[in-house]
């Protein structure tokens, strides 16, 4: 007997312009698994993000957590079998969403990594918020679980790619100037030894391109999408009909 889809948990609005991304992909990949008018069985609760970020550049960690256990919760309630949260930075308080709640998060970073080592990749250069390419919770999970080596920015090319998620990508703003930047910041990671680049925001999709780097590309935001897609379909028949 053919099963059922799982239910996707998407914890979104971190900015909606990737979380549209997300139900892009995921919708997508669940039509071309599936065939006919299939398409992803899914629940998003979406932020306003003009909160979130107040609180991420505030500092005030404890609050935004709260937030997201609130609407992990919501999701659980709503009938997800497993969640994702839709943004890098905020996985600085994936364990103790993941404490509050009885169903599984899909952590940015795992599947992403595991793409990393089946390319037989191990030098990483990391591009992201200056929170998520600052501080141990993501680049320490890359280090301490997968066996990673990480390298970010010099801190003037951090503050460039902060500033451009922040001052034009989160808001739909893709500038060639600023994709000039980010082709230059990633050919200095390569100039250091990077053998690779995880675009580690999910607003980067919308600016970086393949051709923009001289070594691979993760995509965390593709990544993390097309995996979910691969659990939430586990056990289901493919080409069905519509």
């Amino acid at each position: 007997m053919q099963g059922e889809q799982k239910v996707i948990g998407l914890l979104g609005g971190m900015s909606w312009e990737s979380s549209a991304e997300y139900y892009r992909i995921i919708n997508e990949a669940v039509r071309e698994r599936l065939g006919g008018l299939h398409s992803a069985r899914c629940l998003m609760w979406s932020f306003d993000f003009a909160t979130v970020e107040a609180l991420q550049h505030a500092g005030r960690w404890d609050d935004a957590t709260a937030l997201m256990i609130d609407a992990a919760r919501r999701l659980e309630r709503g009938g997800a079998d497993f969640i994702l949260i839709c943004t890098n930075t905020m996985h600085r308080m994936a364990d103790a969403v993941q404490a509050a709640i009885g169903i599984p998060i899909l952590h940015i970073a795992d599947p992403t990594a595991e793409r990393i080592k089946a390319a037989g990749l191990r030098r990483i250069g990391l591009l992201g918020t200056a929170f998520t390419m600052e501080q141990d919770f993501y680049k320490g999970r890359l280090a301490r679980q997968h066996g990673l080596e990480v390298l970010v920015p010099e801190e003037a090319d951090r503050a460039t790619v902060h500033r451009i998620i922040y001052d034009e990508l989160v808001q739909g703003r893709v500038e060639p100037a600023s994709r000039a930047a980010y082709r230059e910041i990633i050919a200095r990671l390569v100039d250091r030894g990077a053998e690779a680049v995880i675009l580690g925001c999910t607003e980067i999709m919308l600016l970086v391109k393949p051709e923009d780097s001289s070594v691979p590309q993760f995509d965390t935001t593709a990544i993390h999408a097309e995996v979910a897609v691969e659990r939430a379909l586990a056990g289901v028949g493919l080409a069905s009909e519509g």
